[in-house]
């Protein structure tokens, strides 16, 4: 799963990342993502611009929004069976900025877990795959909210946690942010693990475990 994670780069590193891409002029640098919180998410709604979307999908259909708050992650191997991902994997996908996420290895033997912060090599920012919709509130007011797609570990993470974030390589977005339906097998061969070589992990400090400690010391080598 990906139950946190981080953006910590500057709104020029992101345009220099995603060209074309409309930003927001200004954002603070997130430490401690955590579920219902803003993000940053690109969607394929055909105005190549960059808006924050509240992580935990609520489908247009539902009657209450705290159906998000079980919905921060969508298993990609059931993406086109379950009724509250198969719409929005057709047609409303999206991607979901960071520059590194956290997982959680239990110790051998133990109750306890260990946080490990996860980046690529490079520190470079990436995508999640994403999927979003939009949930019209009876006041009128609207929320635009996502989840983010998960599949089977790489190498490098099987040794922390038994699932991972979908990351897209550059050369896939054009294909997932593609404004026409989509059906699995157009995008089944996308969701698959990044490849371990450019990824890198380490321990980190319990400091994660409270998302009110949005702090750079969460990143640091514990």
């Amino acid at each position: 799963m990906c139950g946190r994670f981080t953006l910590t780069v500057d709104p020029a590193q992101l345009q220099d990342a995603y060209p074309g891409t409309e930003f927001p002029p200004q954002f603070a640098p997130r430490f401690n993502i955590a579920p219902t919180q803003p993000v940053l998410a690109i969607p394929n709604d055909g105005q190549n611009r960059a808006d924050f979307f509240v992580w935990g999908l609520i489908p247009s259909w539902a009657k209450d929004p705290s159906i998000g708050n079980r919905l921060i992650n969508a298993r990609g191997e059931t993406l086109a069976e379950k009724p509250s991902f198969r719409g929005v994997y057709k047609y409303k996908r999206c991607l979901v900025l960071a520059d590194g996420f956290y997982e959680w290895k239990t110790q051998p033997g133990t109750k306890v877990k260990i946080p490990h912060f996860i980046h690529m090599k490079d520190r470079q920012p990436f995508a999640f795959a994403g999927l979003w919709d939009k949930w019209n509130s009876p006041d009128g007011s609207q929320i635009r909210s996502c989840t983010i797609v998960t599949t089977e570990p790489n190498e490098l993470m099987a040794s922390i946690h038994n699932r991972m974030p979908v990351i897209l390589p550059h050369d896939a977005y054009a294909k997932w942010l593609d404004t026409a339906p989509q059906t699995p097998d157009s995008l089944g061969a996308l969701i698959k693990p990044y490849p371990a070589g450019e990824m890198t992990a380490h321990p980190v400090s319990t400091l994660v475990n409270n998302p009110k400690n949005d702090l750079a010391e969460c990143v640091v080598p514990a």
